[in-house]
């Protein structure tokens, strides 16, 4: 499992809201990372300590990369374009 503490991430994850390829949820999430279609996976600086635990693990499972983003999830929605807090976002396959 890689895992990178980027300032580019907001750059990468612009790069990414261009494609349809973005899954936001922690459920959704999960599943993905379950079913092995999960790319990449964002996390937000205060991503809650139980969900963040969850994540890492089945990303390990996975072997999918993690990436922990410096930005608290109101701007990680803010972001997204939604109007909601986002702390958890994928990137399929």
């Amino acid at each position: 499992m890689a895992e990178k503490y980027v300032d580019s991430g907001v750059r990468e994850l612009k790069n990414y809201l261009k494609t349809d390829k973005i899954v936001l949820g922690t459920e959704k999430t999960v599943k993905l990372l379950k079913s092995g279609a999960a790319e990449k996976v964002f996390l937000s600086s205060n991503c809650p300590e139980d969900v963040k635990k969850d994540i890492e693990y089945y990303a390990k499972l996975a072997g999918t990369v993690l990436v922990y983003l410096r930005q608290p999830n109101d701007e990680v929605g803010t972001l997204c374009k939604k109007p909601y807090p986002v702390s958890v976002l994928s990137i399929t396959q």
